[in-house]
């Protein structure tokens, strides 16, 4: 397949667009992690227990699941350029009038809020990816938007820690939430203006529908897996630098930023490369799954090494990050091919709601491995089995990577312009 000058131009006239949505992820990110990094200072200054603290840091995810499943049937129903930018507004609401707040319920309110907004984040991407980016440029796009998934977790981590330590934390959750609020009108002016995806005749697949292919269960096992490494890592990571590995503070931060750098270079690299196969004409179930198989094996391989080979566990570390760099570029590129532009939200939604399970399941599993052997080789072996698993749902669960004929299915969808 040849890439025309027609396609080229039309990749650059999307770039403003996509830059906008890969910050928009990446604030999605800083956002839903500053509460935990404001832990200690909040704790102390309201006098909250250690159970109200869980309570309110496990909150962001009760919302944001459940709405995985809300999210995609607006997605699919409503102009999806309007549908992110009400969420991103929603969000960036809730995470300034945190810095306001003097209570309990008004925070866990605030923490509700964060989820229901930020959950229109992927959704919408996906959908806007499946009308407006043609595949052979869906890799490198989708790339774009998992790396600054991975770089919202080092920003947030990082830069709001080191803000909150001079400001406090108060500052901190006002000024990004107030500063965030000047996407919108980038937004407003580049959002892409993608043409009708049908017309009204046209059928598209409900819930039940997407529930009865095999691919969809295989997609969302595969990103389950790929979940549970992510946050495996992300609530884990520093830990395990610091207590395993001996590491002083600065250089576990150092280490961490290092991998997360690697991780979302890879997501970007894996992609733009298997977009280029499949303009060689390659067909795009071969390089998705090639791809994928590939980095979840190098991410399995070297998580093993990592708990066998202690000694030698930096290059190991870092050869997971590349590894999981090359998983997540492929995770919505699937689903917003199996499912197509009409379809894509509730799928990918649908997707990402089971894929979060594993935000609740890795970072528990952890702690109780931990606890119970007094060191991270049994939860390094558990990643590994879960990535061995990624790796063959997305191979051999998963079928051909075309779209699915919905033509039979579903309810009617509009046709009308998208802007």
């Amino acid at each position: 397949m040849a890439e025309t000058a027609d396609d080229s131009q039309s990749l650059r006239a999307f770039a403003p667009a996509l830059i906008l949505l890969a910050i928009c992820i990446l604030i999605n990110y800083v956002d839903r992690g500053n509460l935990s990094i404001a832990a200690p200072l909040l704790k102390d200054e309201l006098g909250i227990s250690a159970s109200q603290l869980g309570i309110l840091l496990a909150a962001f995810f009760w919302t944001y699941t459940a709405m995985q499943f809300v999210s995609g049937w607006l997605v699919d129903r409503f102009d999806v350029n309007w549908v992110i930018a009400a969420g991103y507004l929603l969000w960036s609401l809730a995470t300034a009038t945190t810095g306001f707040v003097r209570g309990f319920a008004i925070l866990l309110t605030m923490r509700l809020m964060l989820g229901i907004g930020e959950s229109v984040a992927f959704p919408c991407c996906s959908k806007i990816l499946a009308r407006d980016v043609p595949e052979y440029h869906r890799g490198f796009a989708n790339g774009v938007i998992q790396s600054a998934l991975r770089c919202g977790n080092v920003v947030g981590t990082f830069g709001s820690g080191l803000l909150m330590a001079m400001y406090g934390w108060r500052p901190v959750f006002i000024g990004v939430g107030l500063v965030s609020l000047l996407w919108l009108p980038a937004w407003i002016k580049w959002m892409p203006c993608g043409s009708a995806t049908g017309s009204s005749d046209v059928k598209i697949a409900g819930y039940v529908d997407i529930l009865r292919q095999r691919s969809f269960w295989g997609a969302s096992l595969g990103h389950f897996c790929a979940a549970y490494l992510l946050y495996f890592m992300v609530t884990w990571l520093p830990f395990y630098l610091v207590r395993e590995r001996h590491l002083s503070m600065s250089s576990m931060t150092m280490t961490a930023s290092v991998y997360y750098l690697v991780d979302a270079v890879s997501a970007i690299t894996s992609g733009r490369v298997s977009d280029f196969w499949i303009r060689k004409g390659y067909t795009t179930t071969l390089v998705r799954k090639t791809v994928m198989a590939i980095g979840f094996a190098t991410a399995a391989i070297a998580m093993a090494a990592c708990a066998a080979r202690p000694h030698t566990y930096l290059p190991w570390l870092m050869a997971v990050g590349v590894g999981s760099g090359m998983g997540a570029a492929g995770i919505f590129a699937f689903s917003q091919t199996l499912a197509g532009p009409q379809a894509a939200g509730r799928w990918t939604g649908l997707q990402n709601g089971f894929a979060n399970l594993a935000g609740v399941v890795a970072p528990a599993l952890t702690g109780f491995a931990v606890d119970r052997t007094g060191n991270f080789v049994a939860p390094m072996a558990i990643t590994t089995v879960v990535l061995i698993v990624g790796a063959i749902a997305w191979v051999f669960v998963v079928g051909r990577v075309e779209q699915v004929n919905w033509a039979v299915h579903g309810e009617v969808y509009d046709g009308a312009a998208l802007c």
